[in-house]
């Protein structure tokens, strides 16, 4: 039980070294606490919460991996290299494409609902 409860710790260090570090994971915590104020505002079904959460999770998730893959390239590939530079691009790429489904289901769920507040 107690290494259960020490990787739960060493997991939250992660994290908490991602929040503290990282300017883009803190934007999308601001963001995620955003939607989840206004997921409650507009009261959105069971299956628009699922969305929102798998969103909120895949954002978070490929933001995480996005610092190790860096991170774990500078610490192989100290100096410059191009192909490293291409590893740490295609990283932040994975992050766009999972923000990009995020803002598109975002505004699927939340345009109809601002829309019909005008």
């Amino acid at each position: 039980m107690k290494k259960l409860i020490r990787s739960f710790g060493f997991a939250f260090k992660g994290v908490a070294y991602a929040t503290s570090s990282q300017l883009n994971f803190r934007i999308h915590l601001g963001a995620t606490v955003l939607v989840i104020l206004t997921g409650y505002f507009f009261r959105i079904s069971t299956a628009e919460w699922l969305w929102v959460g798998l969103c909120i999770t895949l954002v978070l998730v490929t933001e995480i991996f996005n610092t190790m893959i860096e991170t774990l390239t500078d610490l192989v590939s100290p100096g410059y290299n191009e192909k490293a530079g291409r590893i740490k691009d295609m990283s932040a790429g994975a992050v766009v494409i999972a923000a990009l489904f995020a803002l598109i289901t975002g505004l699927i769920i939340f345009l109809p609902k601002l829309l019909l507040l005008i």
